[in-house]
Protein backbone atom coordinates (compact mmCIF):
# COMPACT_ATOMS: atom_id res chain seq x y z
CA UNK A 1 0.00 0.00 0.00
CA UNK A 2 1.30 3.50 -1.00
CA UNK A 3 0.56 6.42 0.90
CA UNK A 4 1.85 10.62 0.87
CA UNK A 5 1.78 12.84 3.61
CA UNK A 6 1.10 16.41 1.84
CA UNK A 7 2.79 19.23 2.90
CA UNK A 8 0.58 21.03 5.21
CA UNK A 9 1.84 24.17 4.36
CA UNK A 10 1.37 24.21 0.55
CA UNK A 11 -0.76 26.53 -0.42
CA UNK A 12 -3.10 25.98 -3.59
CA UNK A 13 -4.27 27.75 -6.56
CA UNK A 14 -7.88 28.37 -7.24
CA UNK A 15 -8.27 25.55 -9.93
CA UNK A 16 -6.84 23.05 -7.58
CA UNK A 17 -8.81 21.34 -5.22
CA UNK A 18 -7.87 22.74 -1.69
CA UNK A 19 -7.82 26.76 -1.90
CA UNK A 20 -6.93 29.66 0.66
CA UNK A 21 -10.20 31.62 0.29
CA UNK A 22 -10.36 35.15 1.15
CA UNK A 23 -12.88 36.38 3.46
CA UNK A 24 -16.26 38.21 1.31
CA UNK A 25 -18.69 41.40 1.89
CA UNK A 26 -21.59 39.13 0.15
CA UNK A 27 -20.97 36.05 2.41
CA UNK A 28 -20.45 38.12 5.63
CA UNK A 29 -23.84 39.87 5.48
CA UNK A 30 -25.27 36.35 4.00
CA UNK A 31 -23.70 35.03 7.36
CA UNK A 32 -24.64 37.48 9.78
CA UNK A 33 -28.30 37.55 8.46
CA UNK A 34 -28.34 33.37 8.84
CA UNK A 35 -27.02 34.22 12.60
CA UNK A 36 -30.12 36.62 13.09
CA UNK A 37 -32.30 34.11 11.94
CA UNK A 38 -31.12 31.16 13.74
CA UNK A 39 -31.45 33.10 17.21
CA UNK A 40 -34.89 33.96 16.41
CA UNK A 41 -36.02 30.83 16.09
CA UNK A 42 -35.64 28.43 19.28
CA UNK A 43 -33.00 25.37 18.97
CA UNK A 44 -35.97 22.87 19.98
CA UNK A 45 -37.73 23.74 16.63
CA UNK A 46 -34.70 23.98 14.50
CA UNK A 47 -34.11 20.29 15.91
CA UNK A 48 -37.53 19.67 15.28
CA UNK A 49 -36.68 19.48 11.65
CA UNK A 50 -32.94 18.38 11.89
CA UNK A 51 -31.89 22.23 11.11
CA UNK A 52 -28.31 22.78 11.66
CA UNK A 53 -27.24 25.93 9.53
CA UNK A 54 -23.62 25.85 8.11
CA UNK A 55 -21.10 28.29 9.73
CA UNK A 56 -19.30 30.40 7.03
CA UNK A 57 -16.00 29.06 7.31
CA UNK A 58 -17.35 25.39 6.90
CA UNK A 59 -19.21 26.63 3.78
CA UNK A 60 -15.95 28.41 2.48
CA UNK A 61 -14.00 25.53 2.67
CA UNK A 62 -16.78 23.02 1.10
CA UNK A 63 -16.63 25.39 -1.61
CA UNK A 64 -13.17 25.22 -1.86
CA UNK A 65 -12.87 21.81 -2.78
CA UNK A 66 -15.06 21.94 -6.13
CA UNK A 67 -12.98 21.23 -9.21
CA UNK A 68 -14.04 24.30 -11.43
CA UNK A 69 -13.85 23.46 -15.34
CA UNK A 70 -13.18 27.10 -17.12
CA UNK A 71 -13.82 25.41 -20.73
CA UNK A 72 -17.69 24.90 -19.78
CA UNK A 73 -20.02 28.39 -21.33
CA UNK A 74 -22.73 27.63 -18.15
CA UNK A 75 -22.71 26.03 -14.90
CA UNK A 76 -25.50 24.30 -13.35
CA UNK A 77 -25.51 24.44 -9.39
CA UNK A 78 -27.80 22.48 -6.98
CA UNK A 79 -28.05 23.17 -3.24
CA UNK A 80 -31.30 21.29 -1.52
CA UNK A 81 -32.50 22.22 1.72
CA UNK A 82 -30.85 25.26 1.06
CA UNK A 83 -31.72 27.28 4.37
CA UNK A 84 -30.61 30.65 3.92
CA UNK A 85 -28.33 29.90 0.98
CA UNK A 86 -25.39 29.90 3.02
CA UNK A 87 -23.41 27.10 0.58
CA UNK A 88 -24.45 28.44 -2.69
CA UNK A 89 -23.43 32.05 -2.02
CA UNK A 90 -19.99 30.54 -1.19
CA UNK A 91 -19.71 28.53 -4.13
CA UNK A 92 -21.09 31.12 -6.59
CA UNK A 93 -18.68 33.50 -4.83
CA UNK A 94 -15.66 30.94 -4.92
CA UNK A 95 -16.39 30.81 -8.76
CA UNK A 96 -16.64 34.26 -9.50
CA UNK A 97 -13.28 34.98 -7.36
CA UNK A 98 -11.34 32.28 -9.36
CA UNK A 99 -12.01 33.98 -12.94
CA UNK A 100 -14.84 31.68 -14.08
CA UNK A 101 -17.32 34.05 -16.64
CA UNK A 102 -19.63 31.84 -17.83
CA UNK A 103 -23.58 31.48 -17.23
CA UNK A 104 -24.34 30.78 -13.16
CA UNK A 105 -27.48 29.63 -12.37
CA UNK A 106 -28.48 27.89 -9.54
CA UNK A 107 -31.91 25.54 -7.79
CA UNK A 108 -32.24 25.93 -4.16
CA UNK A 109 -35.22 23.57 -2.56
CA UNK A 110 -36.00 24.77 0.66
CA UNK A 111 -39.66 24.44 2.35
CA UNK A 112 -39.58 26.12 5.81
CA UNK A 113 -41.69 29.11 5.19
CA UNK A 114 -39.42 30.73 8.29
CA UNK A 115 -36.40 30.52 5.95
CA UNK A 116 -37.83 31.42 2.82
CA UNK A 117 -37.83 35.10 2.79
CA UNK A 118 -34.00 35.29 4.28
CA UNK A 119 -33.46 32.79 1.42
CA UNK A 120 -34.63 34.69 -1.38
CA UNK A 121 -33.03 38.17 0.25
CA UNK A 122 -30.07 36.22 0.05
CA UNK A 123 -30.19 34.96 -3.65
CA UNK A 124 -31.52 38.13 -4.93
CA UNK A 125 -28.40 39.92 -3.72
CA UNK A 126 -25.67 37.75 -5.45
CA UNK A 127 -27.85 37.49 -8.57
CA UNK A 128 -27.22 41.51 -8.94
CA UNK A 129 -23.62 41.77 -7.81
CA UNK A 130 -22.52 38.54 -9.35
CA UNK A 131 -24.25 37.86 -12.18
CA UNK A 132 -26.37 34.46 -11.61
CA UNK A 133 -29.70 33.07 -12.22
CA UNK A 134 -31.78 31.70 -9.37
CA UNK A 135 -34.82 29.50 -8.85
CA UNK A 136 -36.30 28.48 -5.37
CA UNK A 137 -38.27 25.62 -5.50
CA UNK A 138 -40.58 25.17 -2.41
CA UNK A 139 -41.48 21.58 -3.60
CA UNK A 140 -40.48 18.27 -1.23
CA UNK A 141 -36.84 17.58 -2.88
CA UNK A 142 -37.32 13.64 -2.11
CA UNK A 143 -40.88 13.46 -3.65
CA UNK A 144 -41.02 15.92 -5.90
CA UNK A 145 -38.85 14.01 -8.94
CA UNK A 146 -37.99 10.52 -10.13
CA UNK A 147 -35.34 8.54 -8.13
CA UNK A 148 -33.35 5.34 -10.38
CA UNK A 149 -35.86 6.04 -13.24
CA UNK A 150 -35.95 3.09 -16.08
CA UNK A 151 -39.37 3.93 -16.50
CA UNK A 152 -39.79 5.24 -20.13
CA UNK A 153 -42.87 7.30 -19.62
CA UNK A 154 -41.41 8.94 -16.48
CA UNK A 155 -39.60 11.47 -16.53
CA UNK A 156 -35.83 11.63 -15.85
CA UNK A 157 -34.05 13.11 -13.32
CA UNK A 158 -32.40 16.65 -14.06
CA UNK A 159 -29.03 16.73 -14.09
CA UNK A 160 -26.42 19.80 -12.73
CA UNK A 161 -22.57 20.57 -12.67
CA UNK A 162 -22.26 20.76 -8.68
CA UNK A 163 -23.95 20.04 -6.17
CA UNK A 164 -23.11 21.22 -2.51
CA UNK A 165 -25.50 20.85 0.48
CA UNK A 166 -26.07 20.43 4.23
CA UNK A 167 -28.97 17.97 4.32
CA UNK A 168 -31.24 17.98 7.51
CA UNK A 169 -30.04 15.35 10.48
CA UNK A 170 -33.85 13.62 11.22
CA UNK A 171 -34.72 9.61 11.29
CA UNK A 172 -38.02 9.21 9.51
CA UNK A 173 -40.60 6.36 9.37
CA UNK A 174 -39.90 3.46 7.37
CA UNK A 175 -43.23 3.89 5.73
CA UNK A 176 -42.70 7.99 5.53
CA UNK A 177 -43.35 9.42 1.61
CA UNK A 178 -39.71 10.11 1.47
CA UNK A 179 -38.29 6.41 2.44
CA UNK A 180 -41.10 4.92 0.34
CA UNK A 181 -40.10 6.81 -3.05
CA UNK A 182 -36.29 5.57 -2.27
CA UNK A 183 -37.34 2.08 -1.64
CA UNK A 184 -33.75 1.10 -2.97
CA UNK A 185 -31.78 3.05 -0.76
CA UNK A 186 -33.41 2.06 2.47
CA UNK A 187 -33.13 -0.67 4.91
CA UNK A 188 -35.63 -0.15 8.24
CA UNK A 189 -36.79 3.82 9.32
CA UNK A 190 -34.13 5.91 7.45
CA UNK A 191 -32.54 9.38 8.16
CA UNK A 192 -32.83 12.18 5.45
CA UNK A 193 -29.56 12.86 5.25
CA UNK A 194 -28.41 9.93 3.31
CA UNK A 195 -31.63 10.15 1.46
CA UNK A 196 -30.74 13.64 0.38
CA UNK A 197 -27.03 12.46 -0.53
CA UNK A 198 -28.68 9.76 -2.63
CA UNK A 199 -31.17 11.65 -4.74
CA UNK A 200 -27.85 14.31 -5.27
CA UNK A 201 -26.54 11.49 -6.95
CA UNK A 202 -29.03 10.73 -8.71
CA UNK A 203 -29.21 14.22 -10.06
CA UNK A 204 -25.47 15.00 -10.86
CA UNK A 205 -23.82 14.96 -14.13
CA UNK A 206 -21.68 12.14 -15.45
CA UNK A 207 -18.04 13.74 -14.11
CA UNK A 208 -18.81 16.16 -11.95
CA UNK A 209 -18.85 17.18 -8.39
CA UNK A 210 -20.81 17.10 -4.75
CA UNK A 211 -20.16 18.53 -1.43
CA UNK A 212 -22.11 17.35 1.12
CA UNK A 213 -21.59 17.68 5.13
CA UNK A 214 -23.03 14.61 6.82
CA UNK A 215 -22.71 12.94 9.73
CA UNK A 216 -20.42 9.60 9.57
CA UNK A 217 -22.51 7.26 10.27
CA UNK A 218 -23.04 5.60 6.99
CA UNK A 219 -19.59 4.81 6.61
CA UNK A 220 -20.13 1.23 8.20
CA UNK A 221 -23.23 -1.88 9.37
CA UNK A 222 -26.04 -3.03 7.48
CA UNK A 223 -28.03 -0.06 8.04
CA UNK A 224 -26.45 2.00 5.32
CA UNK A 225 -25.54 -1.11 3.18
CA UNK A 226 -28.10 -0.53 0.23
CA UNK A 227 -27.02 2.98 0.35
CA UNK A 228 -23.21 2.42 0.16
CA UNK A 229 -24.27 -0.28 -2.78
CA UNK A 230 -25.56 2.57 -4.81
CA UNK A 231 -23.12 5.57 -3.90
CA UNK A 232 -20.09 2.84 -5.22
CA UNK A 233 -22.53 2.35 -8.52
CA UNK A 234 -21.89 5.39 -9.47
CA UNK A 235 -19.44 7.67 -7.79
CA UNK A 236 -16.03 7.96 -6.29
CA UNK A 237 -14.96 9.70 -3.25
CA UNK A 238 -12.04 12.37 -3.51
CA UNK A 239 -11.53 14.18 -0.46
CA UNK A 240 -12.85 13.56 3.16
CA UNK A 241 -12.76 16.36 6.43
CA UNK A 242 -12.84 15.17 9.95
CA UNK A 243 -13.48 17.21 12.46
CA UNK A 244 -12.08 16.72 15.98
CA UNK A 245 -14.69 18.04 17.72
CA UNK A 246 -18.25 17.05 17.12
CA UNK A 247 -19.61 20.04 19.62
CA UNK A 248 -18.08 23.08 17.46
CA UNK A 249 -18.94 22.03 13.86
CA UNK A 250 -21.92 24.03 14.08
CA UNK A 251 -21.49 27.12 16.05
CA UNK A 252 -22.06 25.74 19.73
CA UNK A 253 -25.18 23.48 18.05
CA UNK A 254 -25.55 20.09 20.25
CA UNK A 255 -24.81 17.43 17.64
CA UNK A 256 -25.09 14.00 18.81
CA UNK A 257 -23.60 12.42 15.93
CA UNK A 258 -19.54 12.87 14.39
CA UNK A 259 -19.72 15.51 11.29
CA UNK A 260 -17.78 14.78 8.38
CA UNK A 261 -17.39 16.77 5.18
CA UNK A 262 -17.06 14.88 1.79
CA UNK A 263 -16.91 15.23 -1.80
CA UNK A 264 -17.48 12.82 -4.60
CA UNK A 265 -17.55 12.32 -8.21
CA UNK A 266 -19.66 10.78 -10.32
CA UNK A 267 -17.21 8.62 -12.45
CA UNK A 268 -16.39 4.39 -11.81
CA UNK A 269 -12.81 5.59 -12.12
CA UNK A 270 -10.78 5.39 -9.22
CA UNK A 271 -7.83 8.06 -7.87
CA UNK A 272 -4.83 6.32 -6.50
CA UNK A 273 -5.63 8.04 -3.42
CA UNK A 274 -7.97 9.71 -0.98
CA UNK A 275 -7.07 13.67 0.04
CA UNK A 276 -7.97 13.51 3.96
CA UNK A 277 -7.97 16.74 5.81
CA UNK A 278 -9.07 16.98 9.51
CA UNK A 279 -9.00 20.09 12.07
CA UNK A 280 -10.05 20.33 15.62
CA UNK A 281 -12.51 23.41 14.90
CA UNK A 282 -15.26 24.44 12.37
CA UNK A 283 -12.67 27.14 11.59
CA UNK A 284 -9.89 25.72 9.91
CA UNK A 285 -7.21 27.52 11.49
CA UNK A 286 -5.00 23.80 11.79
CA UNK A 287 -6.09 22.06 9.25
CA UNK A 288 -3.81 19.52 8.04
CA UNK A 289 -3.70 17.44 4.45
CA UNK A 290 -2.39 13.87 3.75
CA UNK A 291 -3.45 11.29 0.58
CA UNK A 292 -4.48 7.79 1.45
CA UNK A 293 -4.47 4.71 -0.58
CA UNK A 294 -7.93 4.44 -2.11
CA UNK A 295 -8.59 0.96 -1.59
CA UNK A 296 -7.32 1.63 2.25
CA UNK A 297 -10.16 4.05 2.93
CA UNK A 298 -12.96 2.11 0.61
CA UNK A 299 -12.71 -1.34 1.62
CA UNK A 300 -13.65 -4.23 -0.28
CA UNK A 301 -16.55 -5.02 1.75
CA UNK A 302 -17.68 -1.14 0.78
CA UNK A 303 -17.16 -0.16 4.28
CA UNK A 304 -15.93 3.79 4.65
CA UNK A 305 -12.42 4.06 7.23
CA UNK A 306 -12.03 7.88 8.34
CA UNK A 307 -7.70 7.74 8.26
CA UNK A 308 -6.30 10.46 10.15
CA UNK A 309 -2.88 9.65 9.97
CA UNK A 310 -0.18 7.07 8.33
CA UNK A 311 -0.51 4.87 11.70
CA UNK A 312 -4.00 4.25 11.30
CA UNK A 313 -3.13 3.73 7.14
CA UNK A 314 -0.90 0.94 8.57
CA UNK A 315 -3.06 -0.08 10.50
CA UNK A 316 -6.01 -0.84 8.27
CA UNK A 317 -3.55 -1.90 5.86
CA UNK A 318 -2.16 -5.06 8.64
CA UNK A 319 -5.88 -6.08 9.33
CA UNK A 320 -7.30 -5.91 5.94
CA UNK A 321 -4.44 -7.93 4.98
CA UNK A 322 -6.01 -11.19 6.87
CA UNK A 323 -7.92 -13.70 4.71
CA UNK A 324 -11.24 -14.54 6.56
CA UNK A 325 -14.35 -12.89 8.81
CA UNK A 326 -15.58 -13.95 11.91
CA UNK A 327 -18.53 -15.13 9.76
CA UNK A 328 -16.59 -16.98 7.25
CA UNK A 329 -15.28 -18.89 10.18
CA UNK A 330 -17.94 -19.67 11.51
CA UNK A 331 -17.92 -17.53 15.02
CA UNK A 332 -20.04 -15.44 14.09
CA UNK A 333 -21.32 -12.62 17.08
CA UNK A 334 -24.41 -11.82 18.09
CA UNK A 335 -26.39 -10.07 20.83
CA UNK A 336 -26.98 -10.45 24.31
CA UNK A 337 -30.62 -12.14 24.67
CA UNK A 338 -32.08 -10.71 27.51
CA UNK A 339 -34.22 -6.93 27.55
CA UNK A 340 -34.25 -6.60 31.22
CA UNK A 341 -37.50 -4.20 31.16
CA UNK A 342 -38.71 -7.08 29.14
CA UNK A 343 -38.77 -9.98 30.87
CA UNK A 344 -38.33 -9.17 34.57
CA UNK A 345 -40.97 -11.90 35.25
CA UNK A 346 -38.00 -14.14 34.95
CA UNK A 347 -35.29 -12.91 36.57
CA UNK A 348 -33.89 -13.57 39.71
CA UNK A 349 -31.58 -11.78 42.30
CA UNK A 350 -30.92 -15.16 44.30
CA UNK A 351 -30.20 -18.85 43.02
CA UNK A 352 -33.03 -21.34 43.16
CA UNK A 353 -34.16 -24.92 41.55
CA UNK A 354 -34.33 -24.16 37.65
CA UNK A 355 -32.25 -20.94 37.36
CA UNK A 356 -29.41 -20.60 35.14
CA UNK A 357 -26.91 -17.89 35.04
CA UNK A 358 -27.92 -14.63 33.26
CA UNK A 359 -24.54 -12.32 32.12
CA UNK A 360 -24.58 -8.40 31.86
CA UNK A 361 -21.49 -6.88 30.91
CA UNK A 362 -20.34 -5.80 34.33
CA UNK A 363 -19.25 -9.70 34.72
CA UNK A 364 -16.68 -8.70 32.40
CA UNK A 365 -13.73 -8.33 34.65
CA UNK A 366 -10.16 -8.14 33.82
CA UNK A 367 -9.97 -10.24 30.45
CA UNK A 368 -12.33 -12.82 32.27
CA UNK A 369 -16.40 -13.11 32.93
CA UNK A 370 -16.63 -13.70 37.45
CA UNK A 371 -20.10 -14.52 38.38
CA UNK A 372 -22.30 -13.82 40.45
CA UNK A 373 -21.13 -10.48 41.80
CA UNK A 374 -23.99 -10.05 44.44
CA UNK A 375 -25.58 -7.67 42.26
CA UNK A 376 -29.80 -7.79 41.10
CA UNK A 377 -31.53 -10.23 38.77
CA UNK A 378 -28.20 -12.24 38.26
CA UNK A 379 -29.95 -15.85 37.29
CA UNK A 380 -33.02 -16.22 35.18
CA UNK A 381 -35.69 -18.83 35.39
CA UNK A 382 -37.33 -20.10 32.07
CA UNK A 383 -37.91 -22.56 29.61
CA UNK A 384 -38.48 -20.74 27.02
CA UNK A 385 -35.68 -21.48 24.28
CA UNK A 386 -35.36 -17.87 22.69
CA UNK A 387 -33.82 -16.87 26.71
CA UNK A 388 -31.64 -19.44 26.74
CA UNK A 389 -28.30 -20.52 24.95
CA UNK A 390 -26.40 -23.56 25.86
CA UNK A 391 -23.70 -23.43 28.19
CA UNK A 392 -20.39 -23.59 26.06
CA UNK A 393 -17.21 -21.88 25.60
CA UNK A 394 -17.55 -18.28 24.55
CA UNK A 395 -15.99 -14.79 24.32
CA UNK A 396 -18.31 -12.00 25.70
CA UNK A 397 -18.01 -8.22 24.55
CA UNK A 398 -19.28 -5.17 26.16
CA UNK A 399 -21.86 -3.97 23.49
CA UNK A 400 -21.51 0.19 25.30
CA UNK A 401 -18.41 1.77 26.36
CA UNK A 402 -17.95 5.03 27.34
CA UNK A 403 -16.36 7.58 25.19
CA UNK A 404 -13.47 8.63 27.33
CA UNK A 405 -12.87 4.86 28.01
CA UNK A 406 -9.45 3.75 26.22
CA UNK A 407 -10.97 0.93 24.72
CA UNK A 408 -13.64 0.54 22.64
CA UNK A 409 -13.52 -3.87 22.67
CA UNK A 410 -13.20 -4.97 26.42
CA UNK A 411 -13.86 -8.54 25.97
CA UNK A 412 -14.14 -11.45 28.22
CA UNK A 413 -13.60 -15.11 28.79
CA UNK A 414 -15.94 -17.52 29.31
CA UNK A 415 -15.35 -21.12 30.00
CA UNK A 416 -17.80 -23.74 30.46
CA UNK A 417 -16.14 -25.68 33.19
CA UNK A 418 -16.20 -22.62 35.24
CA UNK A 419 -19.85 -23.61 35.81
CA UNK A 420 -20.08 -27.04 34.61
CA UNK A 421 -23.15 -27.76 36.88
CA UNK A 422 -25.60 -25.12 34.28
CA UNK A 423 -27.15 -26.88 31.07
CA UNK A 424 -27.67 -23.41 29.98
CA UNK A 425 -26.91 -19.83 30.39
CA UNK A 426 -28.77 -16.77 29.39
CA UNK A 427 -26.90 -12.59 28.33
CA UNK A 428 -28.34 -9.76 28.59
CA UNK A 429 -28.53 -7.64 25.28
CA UNK A 430 -26.00 -4.94 25.91
CA UNK A 431 -23.11 -7.60 25.78
CA UNK A 432 -21.72 -9.63 22.60
CA UNK A 433 -21.17 -13.09 22.93
CA UNK A 434 -19.06 -15.57 20.05
CA UNK A 435 -19.36 -19.19 20.45
CA UNK A 436 -16.40 -21.30 20.58
CA UNK A 437 -15.82 -24.44 19.87
CA UNK A 438 -13.24 -24.85 22.51
CA UNK A 439 -11.51 -22.80 24.91
CA UNK A 440 -8.12 -22.35 22.57
CA UNK A 441 -10.53 -20.70 19.96
CA UNK A 442 -12.02 -18.43 22.83
CA UNK A 443 -8.38 -17.59 24.31
CA UNK A 444 -7.47 -16.70 20.50
CA UNK A 445 -10.53 -14.75 19.77
CA UNK A 446 -8.96 -12.92 23.57
CA UNK A 447 -6.21 -12.26 21.46
CA UNK A 448 -7.38 -10.24 18.52
CA UNK A 449 -9.95 -8.37 20.00
CA UNK A 450 -8.05 -7.56 23.29
CA UNK A 451 -5.06 -6.38 21.09
CA UNK A 452 -4.40 -2.44 20.56
CA UNK A 453 -4.05 -3.40 16.69
CA UNK A 454 -8.50 -4.33 16.45
CA UNK A 455 -8.84 -1.86 19.62
CA UNK A 456 -7.44 1.06 17.04
CA UNK A 457 -9.24 -0.39 13.67
CA UNK A 458 -12.70 -0.74 15.28
CA UNK A 459 -12.14 2.53 16.54
CA UNK A 460 -10.95 3.78 12.82
CA UNK A 461 -14.06 2.01 11.74
CA UNK A 462 -16.73 3.45 14.36
CA UNK A 463 -16.62 6.32 16.02
CA UNK A 464 -19.59 5.92 18.37
CA UNK A 465 -19.50 3.71 21.53
CA UNK A 466 -21.72 0.86 20.42
CA UNK A 467 -19.95 -2.67 19.68
CA UNK A 468 -21.42 -3.27 16.08
CA UNK A 469 -21.84 -6.95 16.35
CA UNK A 470 -22.42 -6.94 12.22
CA UNK A 471 -18.85 -5.12 11.62
CA UNK A 472 -17.27 -7.31 14.03
CA UNK A 473 -17.99 -10.04 11.74
CA UNK A 474 -17.08 -8.57 8.74
CA UNK A 475 -13.56 -7.42 10.19
CA UNK A 476 -10.69 -9.25 8.40
CA UNK A 477 -9.70 -12.03 10.78
CA UNK A 478 -7.07 -15.03 10.76
CA UNK A 479 -8.20 -18.44 9.81
CA UNK A 480 -9.91 -20.46 12.78
CA UNK A 481 -6.64 -22.53 13.04
CA UNK A 482 -4.63 -19.50 13.16
CA UNK A 483 -7.29 -18.04 15.93
CA UNK A 484 -6.97 -21.32 17.77
CA UNK A 485 -3.16 -21.41 17.50
CA UNK A 486 -3.02 -17.62 18.81
CA UNK A 487 -5.29 -18.83 21.58
CA UNK A 488 -3.20 -22.10 22.64
CA UNK A 489 -0.03 -19.49 22.97
CA UNK A 490 -1.87 -17.17 25.66
CA UNK A 491 -3.32 -19.97 28.12
CA UNK A 492 -1.03 -19.36 31.14
CA UNK A 493 -0.08 -16.14 30.92
CA UNK A 494 -1.97 -12.98 31.90
CA UNK A 495 -4.71 -11.48 29.97
CA UNK A 496 -3.19 -8.17 29.02
CA UNK A 497 -2.92 -6.22 25.96
CA UNK A 498 0.59 -6.09 26.19
CA UNK A 499 0.70 -9.90 26.11
CA UNK A 500 -2.15 -10.05 23.51
CA UNK A 501 0.16 -7.54 21.02
CA UNK A 502 3.07 -9.46 21.21
CA UNK A 503 0.84 -12.86 20.28
CA UNK A 504 -0.77 -10.75 17.44
CA UNK A 505 2.35 -9.23 16.16
CA UNK A 506 3.78 -12.22 15.35
CA UNK A 507 1.03 -13.63 13.51
CA UNK A 508 -0.40 -10.21 11.95
CA UNK A 509 2.67 -8.63 10.22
Amino acid sequence: MQKRLVNEKNMYLCEQIIVVMSVSTILNIAYNVTSAFVESIPKKERKKYGQFFTPRKTAEFMASLFTIDYSKPALKLLDAGAGTGLLTIALVERLRDCGYRGAISVICYENDSKVLPTLADNLENIKRSLDIEYEIRIDNYLTSQNFICADLYKKEAERFDMIIGNPPYLKIAKDAPEALAMSEVCYGAPNLYFLFWAMGINNLKDGEEMVYIIPRSWTSGAYFERFRKYLFRYCVITNIHIFGSRDKVFDGESVLQETMIIKVKKTREKPQYVRMSSSETSDFADVRYYDVDYNTIVAPNQFVFLVTSQEEAEILSRVNSQPNTLESDNLRMRTGLIVDFRTREVLRDNDEDGSYPLFYSHHIKNGRVSWPVGREAEYIVTDKSGYLQENTDYLFVKRFTSKEERRRLQCGIYLKADHSQYKYISTQNKINYIKCDNPEVAYGLFVLLNSSLYDAYYRILNGSTQVNSTEINLMPVPSKDSIRKMGRELIGMELTEQNCDKIVNRWIR
